[in-house]
């Protein structure tokens, strides 16, 4: 399978840090570029860290150190925009509404979803199965009733 569909952990960061490049050159982006940049210019703390791929795309960033991940955030991002866009898992985009309703932000109400979806991922990872969307979408419920 090419990267282009399978992309490394760096090409991936790198394809954040080129679409932000084109993007203040002026150029054209097209298709899951688009998406991207909306996704990056809802998060300016990250503008300067992708105006430096060289000094962050190999960059390995430690939860136990206190650092956040900028491209984990944003490729959640992208997956939430995935999912919402094609209605998957059933009831997501209802409950994104909800919860834009809820909190009075579209953008915070991304970010509850967001936290589901690391947690549902992280999950998964340390029990070595697949993600379980009744855990993610009861997690978002919680989120509902707060």
């Amino acid at each position: 399978m090419s990267a282009l569909f399978s992309p490394s952990r760096d090409q991936a960061r790198q394809f954040f840090s080129d679409t932000w490049a084109k993007y203040r050159r002026g150029e054209t982006l097209a298709g899951l570029e688009q998406i991207v940049l909306e996704v990056v210019l809802l998060h300016p703390e990250y503008h300067a860290i992708l105006e430096h791929p060289e000094r962050h795309v190999e960059r390995d960033y430690s939860p136990e150190g206190g650092d956040i991940n900028p491209f984990l955030h944003l490729s959640l991002h992208l997956a939430v925009a995935e999912q919402l866009s094609i209605g998957q898992p059933p009831g997501i985009a209802e409950r994104y509404r909800q919860l834009a309703l809820q909190t009075g932000s579209e953008h915070d109400a991304l970010h509850a979803i967001l936290e589901c979806l690391g947690e549902t991922l992280w999950q998964a990872q340390r029990t070595g199965t697949t993600p379980d969307e009744a855990i993610y979408l009861g997690c978002i419920d919680r989120r509902l009733q707060v």
